[in-house]
């Protein structure tokens, strides 16, 4: 059989086609919000004043600022996993003319400043030292200035491992060996 027909049959018997993401996630929506709606309104109840509140210019503006967070929110969370920040500013920035930023994990970062050199992406968070320093520019010490005491200290720990094994190796006069 040639390389050609087999991949034809091997297509043909895969009769199982993946729906889009967008078609699950419109699903997931459409199941989520009414059962979301359906517990806001058994746990906290409709307010007794809700008419005289919808009067009030603020009742508006709660909606808007809501809206305003929710939007970020979601860009910042498209960017987690992957695709990763590198895939998104294209939709953010190229496509739509949104200013991006994000956050990755410390060993992504490298690969992701070039994006802030081009100004494609205008900040980055470059793991729990981005983070920390972040809390720490807008002066709100949270969990990120927290874990960079345990983090140190796991670093410095490991240096000092590393110096004595090679201590012991070289005193030990290992160097010279190879093992079979």
């Amino acid at each position: 059989m040639e390389t050609d027909q087999l991949i034809r049959t091997l297509a043909a018997d895969n009769a199982h086609r993946a729906r889009p993401v967008g078609f699950v996630l419109a699903l997931a929506l459409l199941a989520a919000a009414p059962l979301s709606v359906a517990m806001f309104l058994a746990g906290l109840g409709v307010r007794p004043d809700v008419m005289t509140a919808m009067h009030n210019p603020f009742f508006d503006l709660k909606f808007a600022v809501t809206l305003a967070l929710a939007i970020p929110a979601i860009a910042i969370s498209l960017s987690a996993g992957f695709p990763g920040l590198d895939t998104w500013y294209v939709y953010g920035k190229e496509k739509y003319g949104f200013e991006l930023g994000g956050g990755c994990t410390a060993v992504s970062a490298p690969g992701l400043y070039p994006l802030i050199d081009t100004g494609q992406i205008n900040g980055l968070l470059g793991g729990l030292r981005g983070a920390a320093e972040y809390e720490t520019l807008v002066g709100m010490a949270g969990k990120a200035t927290a874990g960079m005491d345990a983090q140190s200290a796991t670093h410095f720990l490991i240096i000092i491992l590393i110096v004595v094994c090679n201590l012991f190796y070289f005193l030990t006069g290992q160097e010279g060996r190879r093992r079979g």
